[in-house]
């Protein structure tokens, strides 16, 4: 079977109960929601790609643009096949095409916490990632404090490596820990 290249397409993923796929400009309200939770952020970097624009027409623009054509991440709204509602963003980056690599992470708005969501989301993605396209390691970050986050992770088989310093865009370096698949 031929294997899709990584960035050939931005990704419409299905399972029965959630839609990972690309945002449109009437997502922009659900976005901002998001982009404006500090419970969200309180564990990522402080320079996700969202969070760089003002208005959120302007970040869905730019996501499928810029950020898309030049390769540096595919983000994808994640939401609830029932009614469409947004919960959250899915992200594939730092992609290593010479070393058919890609890292992955997930944000959900805080009313999605806890319901299987960002599991079932990463999930998918790696079937994706495994099943349709030329990857072969899947890595991914998280700070050592989110352990809910490093739950998801090892539900879906990853393996812890390590934690280190990273710059997330804090004043101090960050630890996290480091998770391969």
């Amino acid at each position: 079977m031929q294997r899709k290249k990584l960035f050939s397409e931005v990704p419409h993923l299905e399972t029965a109960r959630l839609v990972l796929k690309r945002l449109e400009d009437e997502d922009a309200p659900s976005l901002d929601e998001l982009c404006h939770s500090e419970a969200v952020y309180r564990y990522l970097p402080t320079y996700l790609f969202e969070q760089q624009f003002d208005d959120a027409h302007e970040a869905i623009d730019q996501m499928y643009k810029g950020l898309f054509e030049s390769k540096e991440s595919i983000i994808m709204g994640v939401f609830l096949k029932e009614g469409m509602r947004f919960c959250g963003l899915a992200e594939f980056y730092g992609f290593r095409d010479d070393a058919h690599k890609i890292s992955m992470g997930y944000r959900l708005l805080e009313r999605f916490w806890g319901q299987g969501i960002a599991s079932e989301a990463v999930s998918l993605m790696i079937a994706y990632l495994y099943d349709e396209t030329d990857i072969e390691l899947i890595t991914a970050s998280t700070m050592v404090e989110n352990r809910a986050s490093a739950k998801v992770l090892e539900k879906n088989d990853f393996i812890y490596t390590t934690t280190a310093d990273e710059d997330w865009g804090y004043d101090h370096p960050t630890l996290a820990d480091k998770w391969f698949r």
